[in-house]
């Protein structure tokens, strides 16, 4: 059954699309991003969408077009952060860096998943599951946010070079798991997510 789109057309504006990606990496930060909509009548590309269901060409190629078209903050929290608050308080604070980032102190925030932003304050929220699927604003905000740490990632692949960082971007595949076992985990590991809490340092 097809979701029903969103029709964030009605506003209120500005209206803030925010989402983020990485929660369910070994390693890495979790990066959100957060796109500014000043109007009804701004036009998205037909294509843009859930970032996981482009290719990695068209999320870069349409990743350009809206960072031409509107304002755009990126935020993220570390590993260490992530293992301090955890993963799930640790989305919500990169969310609230990406807002930070947009240098606005006002608006409506449309928030992709099932829960709102906690201790946000100044703004309106409304939380949208599937989100990015039902709500181009969203589907813009997962592409940025994908595209920034599929490149974060792809560096930390020359600093520690033999996880694939670059292949899988820290996501918990079977060669990273051998990668860690024989290896053990970097700084850029989340130490408390399953399979590197049993992982030693790294040489």
């Amino acid at each position: 059954m097809k979701l029903e789109d969103y029709d964030w057309q009605k506003g209120p504006f500005p209206l803030i699309a925010v989402d983020e990606v990485g929660r369910g990496c070994l390693a890495g930060p979790v990066v959100a991003a957060a796109v500014l909509v000043i109007s009804s009548k701004v036009q998205f590309h037909e294509k843009i969408t859930d970032s996981k269901k482009l290719s990695a060409k068209q999320r870069e190629i349409l990743a350009v077009q809206i960072q031409e078209q509107f304002v755009t903050g990126i935020g993220w929290a570390t590993p260490q952060e992530i293992d301090e608050i955890n993963i799930f308080q640790a989305s919500f604070l990169a969310m609230k860096r990406a807002i930070e980032n947009l240098k606005v102190t006002s608006g409506f925030v449309l928030v992709d998943g099932k829960f709102k932003i906690p201790n946000l304050k100044g703004y309106e929220q409304e939380a949208l599951i599937k989100g990015d699927l039902r709500a181009k604003p969203i589907g813009a905000a997962s592409i940025l946010a994908k595209v920034y740490r599929d490149q974060k990632m792809i560096e930390l692949a020359g600093e520690v070079p033999g996880y694939g960082f670059e292949i899988h971007k820290g996501y918990a595949t079977k060669v990273h798991r051998e990668a860690l076992k024989k290896l053990g985990a970097t700084e850029h590991h989340r130490r408390s997510f399953s399979g590197v809490d049993t992982a030693g340092p790294a040489l």
